[in-house]
């Protein structure tokens, strides 16, 4: 039913951006372009279910596209490993930070700082960073929907939290202002773009050591094994007993940021189009 919707479309030029990379298989291949932003399913797959998805999803739509972009040098290595040789036809242009997301000055609260979880899905280590809080006076903000078991960690940790649910894009940048600092200690990433948008207001970061998130912290972060509760309790305390060191990391976020500007990124997607648009 999709594929013969899609591919009764007229367009100049056909971008999937979304998880329906199968959806190349209906579109004209010369122009074509497909963005792949991370290859998570096909880590949490096994078996038949895995290999389904890998041609389906992955192998049959990029053969079929005319240029693959995706978001990370990290996906494109990850990539290579599920497709082989056609990760030589891979373009990297990362994610962009919204045009909203300015620098906010806000005093640090180092007694009783605020702290920002973005996301709640099984990556996204809630559970981790509620361990790493235990005993620390602090309130986390959390942008998603918690499930039971999340909630109940958060309350054997004692952690005062509060729990946004789904929000607007409005409502996601009050969440930064509001905060102190973001934790996004995830176990995995396609990119990472809440540590650019905290970034991007001037607030203090800490992130995982792996998958794609120091590719997108740059300098401007504290970097630590999500795995271990301790190394997030020893940043978190570094950050509210240091004021220099909270510096540093605003400024040096600041200086990441500017590479993740809408315009450049926007003239990359450009000059693909009419690449394809050529053909």
């Amino acid at each position: 039913m999709n594929l013969r919707t899609v591919s009764k479309l007229d367009a100049d030029v056909h971008h999937i951006v979304g998880d329906v990379h199968y959806l190349a298989l209906g579109l004209p291949r010369e122009s074509l372009l497909l963005t792949i932003h991370d290859c998570a399913a096909l880590e949490r797959l096994h078996g038949w279910r895995r290999e389904i998805l890998r041609q389906l999803w992955f192998v049959q739509p990029m053969q079929r596209a005319a240029v693959v972009t995706t978001i990370s040098e990290t996906t494109k290595e990850e990539l290579r490993k599920w497709v082989g040789r056609l990760a030589d036809k891979v373009v990297v242009i990362p994610n962009c930070v919204r045009a909203e997301f300015i620098p906010d000055p806000k005093p640090f609260d180092a007694n009783y700082p605020v702290v920002l979880q973005v996301g709640t899905g099984w990556n996204k280590n809630v559970i981790g960073v509620a361990r790493a809080l235990i005993g620390i006076p602090c309130r986390m903000e959390i942008v998603g929907n918690l499930d039971d078991f999340q909630r109940a960690a958060l309350r054997a940790s004692h952690v005062n939290y509060l729990e946004l649910g789904r929000i607007t894009d409005e409502e996601l940048l009050k969440a930064y202002q509001r905060c102190d600092l973001l934790i996004f200690a995830s176990h995995y990433e396609g990119f990472g773009l809440p540590i650019l948008e905290a970034q991007a207001v001037g607030r203090p970061v800490i992130t995982s050591n792996l998958s794609s998130m120091p590719e997108a912290a740059g300098q401007g972060a504290l970097l630590i094994d999500p795995s271990d509760p301790e190394a997030i309790r020893g940043a978190l305390k570094k950050i509210m007993a240091d004021a220099s060191l909270r510096d540093e990391l605003i400024n040096k976020g600041f200086e990441n940021v500017a590479h993740f500007q809408p315009r450049p990124i926007a003239k990359k997607y450009e000059e693909i189009y009419q690449q394809c648009l050529n053909r």
